[in-house]
């Protein structure tokens, strides 16, 4: 497991779930924390490193980064 040099507030962990699990499940994380807070989603699911960037520029949240953590990936999206 590598060192992550984002620092996340809250996780979701999606791993095992197949689209659209993991984005929906960051969606119901993203709506019940406040602004500012840093959400870190765990996923497994190759389609989350295209389906998530494309929903957080349409909510108007930012994207801090993708770590690829070789048996899935770190997403971290902060809420705007």
């Amino acid at each position: 497991m590598s060192e992550s040099e984002f620092e996340a507030d809250e996780t979701v962990d999606a791993r095992g779930s197949a689209c659209p699990g993991p984005l929906m499940d960051l969606i119901g994380k993203i709506k019940n924390v406040d602004e500012g807070t840093v959400v870190e989603l765990l996923t497994g699911d190759e389609g989350s490193k295209n389906d998530v960037p494309e929903w957080v520029e349409e909510a108007g949240h930012e994207l801090l980064g993708t770590v690829d953590e070789g048996d899935y990936y770190a997403i971290y999206v902060k809420k705007t």
